[in-house]
């Protein structure tokens, strides 16, 4: 029995790859200084420089959580087609959609028990979610059924590793990553946090970094002594409208160990609007998340 692979507007993938995978994304609401929108995920929509501009000059994004609604109209769909169901998700770490699609699933397997619905928490953000929605689209292909592509995402989430740093402790700040008094030591300081999705799912500091060049220095010292296969895997970089840095970053993991496929674009909006413009994350798969 085949299946759909889902995920949400904040996994970070580009319209080319949602379309070649066949993956379908549910849409997130937001309201940017008090004007509805919605954004469909794909990222090469997304208008990144306008977004990031309108940040730094204090713009205010609210996001909205996917309520199970919505879940249940985009999965009973494909239930009623007799197709199984996987949904990648946002962490449920910092944020509750994940409970969300778990109401969902619980009343969809009341009407239809003989299906397949696994949700995978990916326990991160981002590409977090959106480099293992597309390895789902990748065993489907390999004939893998719902069940056993579940599984196997569930025992790659510890793998998946998410680094990155931020240029304005600000945006950390107003959701309480940081302290004021950090936030305001730092800025004076020149201090660069160098961020990760820890074990539990929680984007987490990892270390503190004197500049922006020595932040950027340890994202490639963790990818040198952390990755795994790199040649056999999709790896991710996503920018807060620093494209050069980006570029740049690739270019540097490139010698290192190259990919079988790097993706570079800007970050998607909802996490963005947390972690602020200059914002430059590497995602991939490695060494097991330790705390």
């Amino acid at each position: 029995m085949s299946f759909t692979v889902f995920t949400d507007a904040c996994s970070n993938l580009p319209g080319r790859l949602l379309t070649q995978l066949d993956i379908q994304v549910l849409p997130c609401s937001y309201t940017l200084d008090g004007v509805p929108g919605v954004f469909d995920g794909d990222m090469e929509k997304f208008d990144s420089h306008a977004y990031y501009d309108k940040l730094r000059a204090g713009a205010v994004m609210k996001t909205s959580l996917l309520n199970a609604e919505l879940f249940c109209s985009y999965f009973r769909p494909q239930l009623e087609q007799g197709r199984d169901i996987v949904y990648v998700g946002l962490s449920s770490g910092v944020s509750g959609t994940f409970q969300s699609a778990n109401i969902a699933a619980q009343e969809l397997k009341e009407e239809f028990p003989q299906q397949c619905i696994r949700l995978v928490d990916s326990l991160g953000a981002a590409f977090g979610p959106g480099l293992l929605a597309c390895m789902a689209a990748d065993l489907r292909s390999a004939g893998n059924t719902a069940q056993q592509t579940a599984d196997i995402l569930d025992e790659k989430v510890p793998h998946l590793l998410q680094f990155f740093t931020v240029d304005d402790l600000n945006f950390l700040k107003r959701t309480g990553r940081v302290s004021g008094a950090t936030a305001m030591i730092g800025s004076v300081l020149g201090i660069k946090p160098l961020l990760w999705g820890d074990p539990t799912g929680h984007i987490v500091a990892h270390s503190k970094c004197r500049g922006r060049k020595k932040a950027i220095d340890a994202i490639v010292e963790m990818y040198r002594t952390r990755v795994v296969d790199a040649q056999n895997q999709r790896i991710a970089i996503s920018h807060g409208d620093c494209e050069e840095e980006a570029l740049e970053l690739g270019r540097r993991i490139r010698e290192i160990a190259a990919p079988k496929e790097l993706i570079i674009c800007p970050h998607e909006p909802f996490t963005g609007s947390h972690v602020g413009p200059g914002m430059l994350a590497l995602f991939f798969f490695g060494t097991a998340r330790e705390i």
